[in-house]
């Protein structure tokens, strides 16, 4: 799995700073044990991990960054096979549009939910993959960090007007939605929430518009609409509504 490349390349990386795993720890926002399951591929890093750990070793990111989108859509699930290689621009998946209101200036679409990985929650004990957080812990947290992308179900998908994409992704596992994006253009932004703190993500430069991009979690209960406003740096705000369950 390209997730195993990715830590093989991470280690390799982390070798040539010369750091130990607790110095790396000093340096980054995450701790000596997150690195740890990082670089042995337990657990699949945030986006930020592997910036920075480029910037440090002072590599460029783009070929590390690939990996973690191949990588991070393995993880999840969205890989249509393990021989093939995931796009940014992916086939549009099919939802149904209930009713469009225009709502203070914003274009809002109501969607059903789309089907995703909803199994039943696990009373084992955590492994190191098992979510660090749920409910109002998730508030404001990078999902990826927090275990909470790995198998989350599409509430809705949406190409706007501009061209850009936005996905509303929920763990039930985490009590927690999240937007994500793609093909957008520098100045995007998208905002998220489910009735309460606001949570956004704004495409600062090429990189990112060539990515994924996530915006941090929001608090999310069973039966809870999830509203994700995607703002283009011009143009009209398109909204999109969909219900966790």
């Amino acid at each position: 799995m390209t997730g195993t490349r990715l830590a093989a390349e991470l280690r390799e990386l982390r070798a040539r700073t010369g750091l130990s795993m607790a110095a790396l720890a000093g340096r980054t926002t995450y701790s000596k044990s997150s690195w740890e399951r990082y670089l042995n591929g337990k657990t699949l890093p945030p986006r930020q991990a592997v910036q920075d750990l480029c910037r440090i070793a002072h590599e460029p990111e783009g070929r590390y960054l690939a990996l973690w989108e191949i990588a991070e859509a393995e993880w999840s699930g969205r890989a249509a096979d393990a021989g093939t290689p995931v796009t940014k621009r992916r086939r549009r998946a099919p939802f149904a549009v209930l009713g469009a209101v225009l709502l203070a200036g914003a274009v809002t679409a109501t969607l059903v939910l789309l089907p995703g990985d909803d199994g039943s929650e696990s009373t084992a004990s955590p492994s190191p993959t098992s979510p660090r957080c749920r409910g109002t812990a998730c508030e404001g947290q990078d999902p990826m960090h927090m275990g909470c992308g790995k198998g989350p179900a599409t509430l809705a998908e949406h190409r706007t007007a501009s061209g850009a994409w936005v996905a509303l992704r929920y763990s039930k596992a985490c009590g927690a939605s999240w937007g994500r994006m793609w093909s957008t253009r520098v100045g995007d932004r998208l905002e998220v929430d489910a009735g309460g703190p606001t949570r956004g993500r704004r495409i600062e430069d090429g990189i990112d518009a060539e990515s994924y991009v996530y915006t941090p979690m929001t608090a999310t209960s069973p039966g809870a609409t999830v509203r994700a406003c995607f703002r283009p740096a011009d143009g009209r705000p398109e909204c999109v509504d969909a219900r966790a369950r």
